[in-house]
């Protein structure tokens, strides 16, 4: 049983929602990028998506842009953030980390050497966003070899065929983004996602995490009780863009306690 499936299965039987927050991996510093991930564990994490760096981020808005440009700009690639994890992994043996970012830097690493790298740090899902279910099965083959869950994203305009397809794919949870355009962008529809999770339910069995605009603790509230988990990033990166090097670990500690005693009421 894999990490994450193991973190839901406890959630579920306690009858809790996952919180499930976002940053980019050598933001704002590559060497506080580990004792991010340990804060966040502590102020009640239960899932981390961490990002991987890249030039020209499609899916993301303004402000995990320049989350990757600053990690960018201090050298971070692929390979540094795989040595971030398995330092992670020195303290923190039970919390999943899925690698969240696009295929170019997959692409020219090698997925084999890719999921072997992996599996060697402790990552436990990788989520590509311009991997479509379509196009994944050759690359996503190889994380299957290593047992990474492959972890896949639907959208509003997701039709019953693509979730038909996500639910044959996906391993671990998958990824329901709340509303069209790029993340940290527009307001959330509440009533929008409680009409669209019935019909995920329908075809997705794993657990649903949903995304995109969630801004504070009441909205996570609102979110965490039409689904199984809540994913924060855009605030969270926001936080770190807003903080110095000596009191962001404070600072975003405090923002995901508040979120982490919301989400704790649905």
């Amino acid at each position: 049983m894999s990490r994450i499936q193991t973190v839901f299965d406890k959630l579920k039987q306690h009858k809790r929602k996952a919180l499930i927050p976002f940053f980019t991996a050598g933001d704002p510093d590559p060497k506080l990028t580990v004792p991010l991930l340990h804060a966040l564990v502590e102020a009640g994490a239960d899932v981390i998506e961490l990002g991987v760096p890249f030039s020209d981020p499609m899916a993301d808005g303004p402000t995990i842009q320049r989350a990757s440009e600053r990690a960018l700009k201090h050298g971070v690639a692929l390979h540094d953030v795989l040595d971030m994890v398995a330092a992670f992994r020195k303290k923190d043996v039970s919390t999943p980390i899925v690698l969240m970012g696009y295929g170019n830097p997959i692409e020219a690493m090698g997925w084999e050497t890719f999921a072997k790298r992996c599996a060697e740090a402790g990552v436990d899902g990788v989520l590509t966003v311009d991997f479509p279910p379509e196009e994944s099965h050759e690359a996503f083959a190889h994380l299957d070899k290593h047992g990474i869950d492959p972890i896949f994203l639907l959208a509003p305009t997701s039709t019953d065929a693509r979730m038909e397809r996500v639910a044959k794919q996906a391993r671990g949870y998958v990824y329901y983004v709340s509303l069209k355009g790029v993340t940290g962008a527009g307001n959330l529809d509440l009533s929008a996602i409680a009409e669209k999770i019935p019909q995920l339910r329908k075809h997705i069995k794993l657990p649903i995490g949903v995304g995109f605009g969630i801004h504070d603790a009441a909205t996570a509230l609102a979110v965490a009780k039409l689904c199984d988990g809540v994913v924060v990033g855009s605030r969270i990166v926001q936080e770190i863009e807003n903080s110095t090097e000596q009191n962001v670990v404070a600072k975003v500690s405090k923002l995901v306690k508040e979120l982490r005693q919301a989400v704790d009421k649905a």
